[in-house]
């Protein structure tokens, strides 16, 4: 997938529109440092926006949010992705 990476999809919800990716291996992690005072940024929400702004490419709407996201001593990020909606074109 993306940057080399590939996430495991678990959570499913019993509708099936919402779903929870977990990224193993964040390459964000070896490649962001933060300065100590903002040190609370969640950097990871950049994987977030990629595969929100991917999908809505091809007019499919999502909410995305990283559930949880740590540093470099566990390199685990949960995105938590809820489908809502598909644009249509009137032509």
């Amino acid at each position: 997938m993306y940057l080399g990476i590939t996430p495991s999809v678990t959570n499913w919800s019993p509708a099936g529109d919402e779903f929870s990716l977990i990224l193993e291996n964040n390459p964000l992690v070896d490649f962001v440092e933060l300065p100590d005072n903002h040190s609370t940024l969640i950097y990871s929400n950049l994987l977030c926006g990629v595969l929100r702004g991917a999908l809505e490419m091809v007019r499919v709407t999502l909410l995305t949010q990283v559930l949880h996201s740590l540093s470099k001593e566990v390199d685990l990020t949960l995105c938590s992705l809820q489908f809502c909606a598909t644009v249509s074109v009137c032509a």
